[in-house]
């Protein structure tokens, strides 16, 4: 199936197909897992090619730097350069990173690649909002729903892939594989990816400039994205700290075994669909009250998961899946919410919103690490349920304005 027409930024969007929906949320899942490859491979890694203990954590920390970095200077490009293009670009570049992940004998050489990984992986937000101008206003959220549930799944099954095959094979393999399906992705979407070409015809600088504009300007912008900083923290911290709590003595579950917990998150997809249909009701306000209290219950289920047995497991496993369900409804409803704002920003407001919470992603997981090993699980769960919980503070400040 090829599709050849260019789609400029002022067409009449036409109805996604279910395949091309569905190539749209493979790719995202795809790229976004490059991400997360390098989090349980941080041990094996670091050992191979000589790490000193205090540069481990930068297998990780230079990946989500070179992330942050595209968001804000390549996702833009979205309104500027034609999209199918861009796309591919990026995700030519991610196998080339990956390749030199694969193939790196020196910390430095494995660095590099990271940082490239977490350039290219910004493909994704270049997508998610290509996906949403192609879709029209009615079926908008819905569609975006359909697209995040696969990036979602992508973002929760890397990290137990990554661990089972590391096992199986060796952590190079896990690199060598990514690259080949990066490559075959590529292929595929520039087979059946329509032209876009973006309206906007600002030079790179404006286009930046007119970045700072809209996030000092754009209430709904600035809303949604702390909304969702207050709801990533709380992911970011859970995720970080569960495996440090799974591994403790109290569970001593193994790699495996965490990696098998963490496939109970990739449930969390299933509300994706499902909240894009609220958002696309009206009732992006009724969702988003949900989702944020399905935040702060999550942790509060979980402050009483800590003694190892069986019931704190099964408790530990709900407060994921509630958490996921919870981050997922309100990324969405966020999402719909700043797509429905001027079709020619869609790029640059994709790219402060997610740079904004993932923001808050990296100071949940910053505090999360503290407060583990500062005051053990009831410390960390107490600070998790703050995150939503001041969300949701403001949050209510905005239904009380109207």
């Amino acid at each position: 199936m090829s599709i050849s027409a260019t789609t400029p930024d002022n067409a009449i969007p036409r109805a996604l197909s279910p395949w091309l929906t569905f190539l749209f949320a493979a790719a995202c899942g795809l790229v976004a897992a490059n991400l997360y490859y390098g989090q349980p491979l941080a041990g094996p890694i670091s050992a191979d090619l000589g790490f000193t203990p205090a540069a481990t954590g930068l297998i990780v920390t230079l990946t989500q730097i070179g992330y942050g970095l595209g968001l804000l200077l390549i996702v833009p490009l979205g309104d500027l350069t034609e999209n199918r293009r861009l796309v591919l670009l990026l995700i030519s570049v991610s196998a080339l990173a990956l390749i030199g992940a694969a193939l790196s004998s020196t910390p430095a050489m494995f660095l590099t690649a990271s940082l490239s990984i977490g350039l290219a992986s910004v493909a994704v937000q270049v997508l998610v909002p290509f996906a949403a101008n192609m879709a029209p206003d009615a079926t908008r959220g819905q569609v975006v729903g359909n697209v995040m549930s696969g990036l979602l799944c992508g973002i929760m099954l890397a990290r137990p892939f990554a661990s089972f095959l590391a096992e199986a094979s060796s952590w190079h393999m896990v690199y060598y594989i990514t690259a080949a399906l990066m490559i075959v992705l590529a292929i595929i979407l520039r087979a059946n990816l329509p032209v876009r070409v973006p309206k906007t015809k600002l030079g790179y600088g404006e286009l930046l400039a007119s970045m700072a504009h809209l996030a000092l300007t754009s209430r709904v912008l600035q809303r949604r994205a702390l909304y969702q900083a207050g709801m990533f923290g709380a992911f970011s911290l859970f995720w970080t700290t569960t495996p440090l709590l799974l591994a403790s003595p109290a569970f001593g579950l193994t790699q495996n075994g965490i990696a098998l917990f963490a496939l109970a998150g990739a449930s969390g997809a299933i509300a994706s669909p499902i909240a894009g249909r609220l958002a696309d009701r009206g009732m992006t306000k009724v969702a988003s009250t949900i989702a944020m209290l399905l935040g702060m219950a999550s942790f509060l289920i979980s402050h009483f998961a800590d003694d190892g047995s069986l019931t704190a497991l099964i408790l530990l496993t709900v407060a994921a899946i509630t958490l996921d369900f919870g981050v997922t409804t309100n990324l969405v409803c966020g999402q719909r919410a700043i797509y429905g704002l001027n079709p020619e920003h869609r790029s640059r407001l994709n790219g402060l919103f997610m740079a904004t919470f993932f923001t808050g992603g990296a100071i949940g997981s910053a505090l999360g690490g503290w407060a583990y090993a500062t005051g053990g699980w009831s410390m960390t769960a107490w600070i998790g349920f703050a995150f939503p919980a001041l969300a949701f503070l403001l949050f209510l400040t905005e239904r009380r304005e109207r």
